[in-house]
């Protein structure tokens, strides 16, 4: 039980279905599909539509998303949503290009949108409402207007000096050339359309015809080397997942070409650790950041799109490979960080459970906020920059090639006991995530803290040659870690978000937290 004379919220409780998202708008619209008789695969749909006009920085339909889906009596189900380089990118094109770096800002930055694909497949096989229906809500936004929320109107302030290197993303982002602000109502009716089309006509309205061709056009006035065929072949995979056991859960992840491997290394090498049993703050994290520096360092040298190179998963998640990994953490001293890679930032997550206990774990981004700052005035569609993250070294793990799938950080988790779902989840946060996912199941798993409590903890993060902890944090936790040899820093951000329902089969009851660092809720029905 919290302590009530403290500030903070109390978990949500259900027991006829839940929805947790990063905003309120998008967590009602979930609700309302389930409330409607829609199942937990609409809810998603109908949330993350929403939150496409309502989070308009951290996701849209032109980036990708990733789906971890346990359906009530059945085997968890890993859907890949992410998108794929052009036929015509190569590390060879790009030298002569006079390419020698991706930026944030480039054409080349934008690989092809995987996330309707993803979206369609997914109805297609499990949803039970309309699109058309789901996408209502977001529609009406879009056309209407969708006020403005205070972590939103935040974001949108500190990133927008990216929004006036396009002409297109500067009309539609800026407010007479400033950002939004709180309770201002942003409108989009381009992407209305869109989605409109898309819910009349499937993958195709947005991978064929009028959208297709604007985003085509867009690109190639850019210099970009997309072309139609790129877009035709863009398909999402069901995929298998990958798991370890922690303190008799099933924690599952999908697999490479996303980083969840890296959560599921952490994890292992955490168990039985101080980081689960230290009284002590600054001992979990001094733990938490070792197991970060390690685990990240294994995946930067060996994760990529597993259809161009081999990523020994079972090695990595051995019981050898977690010792190797303990072993390698001093309680008294800091490691040396990994090479520095691409930052990766801003990301939505929301799960949703329904009254038969279907549960889905459901996550997307545009890689950065606002993506690559390119936007289709046609089509009313931001495009993402997940190409970013691609090396221009031939023969690097994560190197560009044609078709090929970057190193994702976009990760969503779901918890399994004796084969039936107990807790899709998910903490938002780019490369963060991997360390939050780790933090937030020790915490959860490890320490028997709710998830409201857990998503309510401070947080730290090694990334980027810096220990940065919250603010939240007493002084003599920076002090400590310090003095280990750390390189400190108080975080000028607050660190990811998160949402989780816990399936408390029992009692017949949902519990359910949503991250106060977000405008968002978890709501039970």
């Amino acid at each position: 039980m919290r302590d009530f004379q403290r500030p903070g919220r109390s978990a949500a409780v259900g027991e006829r279905g839940m929805v947790a998202t990063s905003h309120p708008l998008a967590t009602l619209a979930g609700l309302d599909a389930l409330r409607a008789g829609g199942n937990a695969v609409d809810a998603a749909l109908a949330a993350v539509a929403v939150l496409c006009v309502a989070e308009p920085h951290m996701t849209g339909v032109g980036g990708d998303g990733f789906v971890l889906y346990a359906p009530a009596g059945g085997r968890v189900l890993a859907l890949n949503g992410s998108g794929r380089a052009p036929g015509a990118a190569t590390p060879e094109r790009f030298a002569a290009l006079g390419v020698t770096g991706i930026g944030m800002d480039s054409v080349h930055s934008v690989t092809i949108p995987g996330a309707v694909d993803a979206w369609c497949r997914l109805h297609a096989d499990h949803g039970r409402t309309p699109l058309d229906a789901l996408f209502r809500p977001a529609v009406e936004l879009a056309e209407e207007g969708c006020p403005v929320h205070p972590r939103v109107a935040r974001d949108w302030g500190v990133h927008a000096h990216r929004l006036s290197h396009h002409p297109a993303t500067r009309a539609l982002f800026l407010s007479e050339g400033r950002p939004f602000q709180v309770g201002e109502r942003f409108r989009n009716p381009a992407l209305a359309d869109t989605l409109r089309r898309i819910a009349r006509s499937g993958r195709a309205g947005f991978y064929e015809g009028p959208v297709r061709d604007g985003l085509l056009r867009t690109l190639s006035a850019l210099g970009g080397l997309h072309a139609a065929e790129d877009f035709d072949a863009q398909r999402c995979e069901y995929v298998e997942p990958i798991s370890t056991d922690y303190h008799g859960f099933t924690v599952h992840e999908c697999p490479p070409n996303g980083q969840g491997i890296a959560a599921l290394m952490m994890l292992n090498a955490l168990n039985g650790t101080p980081a689960e049993t230290a009284e002590d703050e600054a001992e979990r994290v001094h733990w938490l950041a070792e197991a970060t520096k390690l685990a990240y360092a294994c995946r930067d040298a060996t994760v990529g799109d597993p259809r161009h190179v081999d990523v020994p998963v079972a090695e990595l998640l051995s019981d050898r490979y977690a010792t190797k990994l303990r072993a390698g953490i001093r309680p008294d001293a800091a490691l040396p960080f990994p090479p520095p890679v691409v930052p990766h930032r801003d990301t939505v997550y929301l799960c949703a459970v329904d009254r038969d206990l279907n549960a889905v774990s459901f996550i997307a981004s545009l890689f950065d906020s606002f993506g690559s700052g390119i936007t289709d005035a046609e089509s009313g569609v931001l495009l993402q920059c997940r190409g970013r993250a691609f090396r221009l070294q031939p023969g690097h793990p994560n190197s560009v090639a044609p078709g090929k799938r970057p190193l994702h950080t976009i990760i969503p988790g779901m918890v399994t006991q004796g084969g039936a779902a107990v807790m899709p989840f998910g903490v938002m946060g780019g490369q963060y995530q991997a360390t939050g996912h780790a933090q937030f199941l020790v915490d959860v798993l490890g320490r028997g803290l709710d998830a409201q409590q857990a998503l309510e903890l401070p947080r730290s993060f090694a990334g980027d040659g810096v220990l940065s902890i919250e603010t939240t944090y007493p002084p003599a936790v920076y002090e400590d870690l310090a003095r280990r040899g750390h390189r400190m820093e108080w975080s000028p951000r607050p660190i990811g978000g998160g949402q989780a329902i816990r399936i408390d089969r029992r009692r017949g009851v949902l519990i359910g937290g949503s991250d106060p660092r977000k405008d968002g809720c978890a709501l039970g029905w």
